[in-house]
C-alpha cells in the first residue's frame, strides 16, 4: 500500500515474527506512563493479541501498525489509532519509538503516513493526541504537523508519585 510507505519507513500490520519486539517495547517501563500500563505483558498474552491483530478496526475500534526502516526491514516502533469512532468521525494516534531509534525522523515519518491515511482510508475528520505536559519531544512533533493545543487536562497522570498534567492536542481536517 503506497499510502504506508515513506521514503525511510514503512508501516505495516503486526506479523507473528513480531512477538519479541512487541515484548520488548510492552514490557520496557520507561513506555508505561505513556501507554497506561501497570503490570508486564507475558508472550502468552501478547501472542494472543498478535492472533486477534486482523480484527477490523470497526469491530475493534483501534489499529496498531509497525514501523519498520524501509531498506533494512529493521522494527522501529509502533504508531496506533485509538478510540476510533465512525460515527464521530475522530481517532486517538500515539507513536512510539525505540530509544536507540529516536532522533532520526522516524516518528515523523510515521505520523506523516498516519495522518494520510486516516483522513484518506479511515475517513476521519479530526484526530487527537494525549501528551503529558512535559513530553515536549511528543508536543515538538505533533504541533510540527499541526496538530494545535486545545486543552489541557490538570493532574491527570499519576506518575513515580507525582501528579503531571496531560495536554489535548487536535487535527481537524480541512
Amino acid at each position: 500500500m503506497k499510502t504506508l510507505n515513506g521514503k525511510k519507513i514503512n508501516l505495516r500490520a503486526l506479523e507473528p515474527e513480531d512477538l519479541d519486539f512487541l515484548y520488548q517495547i510492552e514490557n520496557n517501563e520507561s513506555f508505561w506512563e505513556i501507554s497506561h500500563t501497570q503490570t508486564p505483558f507475558s508472550k502468552f498474552i501478547l501472542r494472543q493479541y498478535l492472533e486477534n491483530a486482523h480484527l477490523d478496526i470497526y469491530e475493534a475500534k483501534q489499529l496498531r501498525l509497525l514501523i519498520e526502516e524501509s531498506s533494512t526491514k529493521k522494527q522501529l516502533g509502533m504508531i496506533d489509532v485509538f478510540d476510533y469512532n465512525p460515527m464521530h468521525k475522530r481517532a486517538g494516534i500515539g507513536v512510539l519509538i525505540h530509544p536507540k531509534y529516536q532522533q532520526n525522523g522516524f516518528a515523523s515519518e510515521a505520523l506523516s503516513l498516519l495522518i494520510a491515511y486516516a483522513f484518506t482510508y479511515l475517513n476521519v475528520h479530526q484526530l487527537y493526541a494525549n501528551i503529558t505536559s512535559n513530553n515536549l519531544k511528543s508536543i515538538s512533533l505533533f504541533t510540527k504537523h499541526h496538530f494545535l493545543k486545545v486543552g489541557v487536562k490538570k493532574d491527570w497522570i499519576l506518575s513515580e508519585g507525582k501528579f503531571k498534567d496531560e495536554v489535548l492536542f487536535q487535527l481537524i481536517k480541512e
